[in-house]
């Protein structure tokens, strides 16, 4: 099936983009980005990417999950411009991770961000946003369980090409059983026009921003890392080598920052679509290209825009009760994975405090400057897992 017509590269590519959307345009909608904005930068993020990598690896871009509680709450403390200059820095940092790279190999990297400082920082990430999935879908229950019960029945009962879509599904359920409570608002998609400009927004410069962002990038720069080798095992290719990891992590890098420059979230390569890629067979890049194609064609259509900011706030908190969820188990099997030996008390003493600090609010105050959350957290992770010795005994709790 590799070898497609034209036709039908187009018809997968579409589909493609379906199996990222709901993805895409849930983390615009959680942290108040026009969705519209997301969809483009997306788009674009992704056919930067190919440029950047030669064209040569099949992956989407699309909004990153990691970013969603760092948004709000930069967003909070400096304003959403100056949150967007905070979102291109840590574009920058991508940049300069990709030269460290190219000059000192991916075992730095590896040394730098072990799986016991990445694995508690995506622990992070997802129980963090907890309360905010809880507190949206209480607006009414019955909404938000009908879009959790089914984006659970898509995962865990469907195959094909369904499985690989159970936000999309979760969101057309709760829609529908919105409609029954009359929770819709219909004149934001019978007033919006067919065509329509995203509300772009300009960024503005502000060291706090970039200081409280610049830290967050840790995790997905791992799990970025992860994604290669995944797509690289479905695609028989080793990307990691060829075109170079350092290109990669580069056009994820410019992606996020142009991404910022026009008001759009951080970009992300998606497991989702990895798994399409598996299931399909299809490994050629150019379909993806067409999957972005069609995201930018979608982001200029307003009806499809006042469709998404339609959506109710039950519908996605029910599905982030499933998502955020995820994300933290994924930090669970990061450190299963890698096979981390827990009973080291190093170990014990970096998954610890990691996770204290993360979840009780830490904030360290320099001047003018505050960093606070998963960034402090991940920043944290990185110097205990640097300065404590590897060698330490395990610990014996008494009883």
């Amino acid at each position: 099936m590799n070898q497609l017509s034209s036709t039908k590269r187009i018809v997968v590519g579409v589909q493609f983009l379906f199996v990222a959307f709901g993805a895409t345009v849930l983390v615009p909608l959680l942290v108040g980005i026009d969705p519209a904005v997301a969809l483009f930068t997306a788009g674009v993020g992704t056919l930067i990417f190919h440029l950047i990598t030669k064209g040569k690896v099949p992956v989407f871009l699309g909004s990153s999950f990691a970013f969603i509680a760092p948004i709000i709450a930069c967003t909070e403390k400096y304003g959403f411009a100056g949150t967007l200059s905070g979102l291109i820095a840590v574009g920058l940092v991508y940049g300069c991770v990709s030269a460290l790279v190219k000059a000192r190999g991916l075992k730095f990297i590896e040394k730098l961000f072990p799986s016991v400082v990445v694995g508690p920082v995506i622990m992070l990430i997802g129980l963090s946003l907890a309360p905010e999935a809880i507190k949206m879908a209480k607006g009414n229950w019955w909404i938000a369980l009908g879009s959790l019960l089914t984006a659970i029945g898509v995962v865990v009962y469907t195959k094909g090409m369904l499985k690989l879509i159970p936000v999309f599904c979760g969101i057309v359920v709760g829609y529908l059983i919105s409609i029954y409570f009359g929770k819709i608002e219909f004149t934001k998609i019978t007033e919006a026009a067919w065509f329509q400009l995203p509300n772009f927004t300009r960024p503005e410069f502000n060291w706090g921003a970039i200081v409280y962002m610049i830290p967050v990038a840790i995790a997905p720069i791992i799990e970025h890392v992860g994604d290669m080798y995944a797509i690289g095992s479905v695609a028989d290719k080793d990307f990691v080598k060829e075109p170079g990891l350092h290109r990669t992590l580069l056009g994820d890098g410019v992606a996020t920052a142009f991404a910022g420059f026009f008001g759009g979230p951080p970009n992300t390569t998606y497991s989702e679509v990895t798994g399409a890629i598996s299931l399909t067979k299809v490994v050629d890049p150019r379909v993806l290209r067409i999957s972005a194609v069609t995201a930018i064609v979608f982001a200029f259509c307003g009806k499809v825009n006042g469709f998404l900011q339609s959506i109710p706030v039950e519908v996605l908190g029910g599905i982030m009760i499933l998502l955020f969820g995820m994300i933290a188990s994924v930090g669970i099997k990061t450190l299963v994975d890698s096979k981390t030996d827990i009973h080291k008390t190093r170990n014990q003493v970096i998954v610890s405090v990691v996770l204290c600090v993360g979840i009780g609010g830490a904030e360290f105050v320099w001047g003018g400057f505050s960093l606070a959350g998963i960034g402090l957290a991940s920043l944290v992770g990185v110097l205990l897992n640097l300065a404590l010795p590897n060698e330490s005994k395990p610990v014996h709790m008494e009883k």
